[in-house]
């Protein structure tokens, strides 16, 4: 039976797109069954619905109480609910921002899986510029150039604590990089990555790696966590 893939957005849905892309030129074997969005009014849904794709919407702040906080399981019910509308087996966040609820990682065993746009656990927790900033910062202040990497992790109930299924290493160019210009070629990678790793799900030849720390030496524990903390500061809102 062939894959039936859901792609779960929040931003520009680039990656989105090059998933369709590759599916209706034959290079992957797995269709987009369901585009589904964490809120209106982004650049997924236009890029979706350019392709032909199904869209749905559900967005959190739906389900948030009178104390602000959110109800998970509603939302995780309400996304569960829209999934099986489409028959999905498989589940990618491509660039989706909202904690996912377990109920929803129960829902597809092994079976869901995340974009990170940086290396693990160093960049953990980070999102949009600031995986970036932060390699660059540590890159800097260590004075050794190692590059970074973008990867595919399984999608765990803590945010990117999920073993990691696929990485590529992206190199950073001094003193030409700056944060916006390594996200753009990082996000290349990161369309290229997603294709591969869709394609060893259909083969059955994913494969897990732990989680380890890849670019920071012993002893330079408080130069990761300046370049984290130089990062969060400047890039507030991702």
């Amino acid at each position: 039976m062939k894959e039936r893939l859901a792609s779960l957005v929040s931003g520009s849905g680039s990656t989105m797109e090059q998933i369709a892309l590759a599916s209706r030129r034959g290079e992957l074997q797995m269709d987009i069954a369901c585009v589904l969005a964490g809120k209106e009014g982004i650049g997924a849904i236009d890029r979706a619905r350019k392709l032909n794709l199904p869209v749905e919407i559900v967005d959190q702040k739906w389900f948030r109480g009178d104390d602000g906080k959110v109800d998970q399981y509603g939302f995780g019910q309400a996304l569960v609910k829209v999934l099986r509308k489409h028959g999905i087996t498989v589940v990618m966040q491509n660039g989706w921002l909202p904690h996912t609820p377990k109920n929803v990682i129960d829902e597809f065993p092994n079976m869901i899986f995340n974009q990170h746009p940086g290396p693990l656990p160093e960049t953990r927790g980070m999102y949009g510029v600031q995986p970036h900033a932060t390699m660059l910062y540590f890159t800097k202040m260590t004075e050794r150039n190692n590059g970074t990497e973008v990867v595919v992790q399984r999608v765990h109930v803590n945010f990117d604590e999920g073993a990691i299924v696929g990485r590529a290493e992206v190199p950073i160019y001094f003193p030409y990089d700056t944060p916006k210009r390594l996200q753009k070629r990082a996000l290349r990678v990161e369309h290229r990555l997603q294709i591969e790793v869709l394609k060893q799900i259909i083969d059955g030849t994913i494969k897990e790696t732990p989680q380890e720390y890849h670019y920071m030496e012993p002893g330079e524990e408080y130069i990761l966590k300046s370049a984290r903390q130089r990062s969060r500061s400047k890039y507030q809102h991702g």
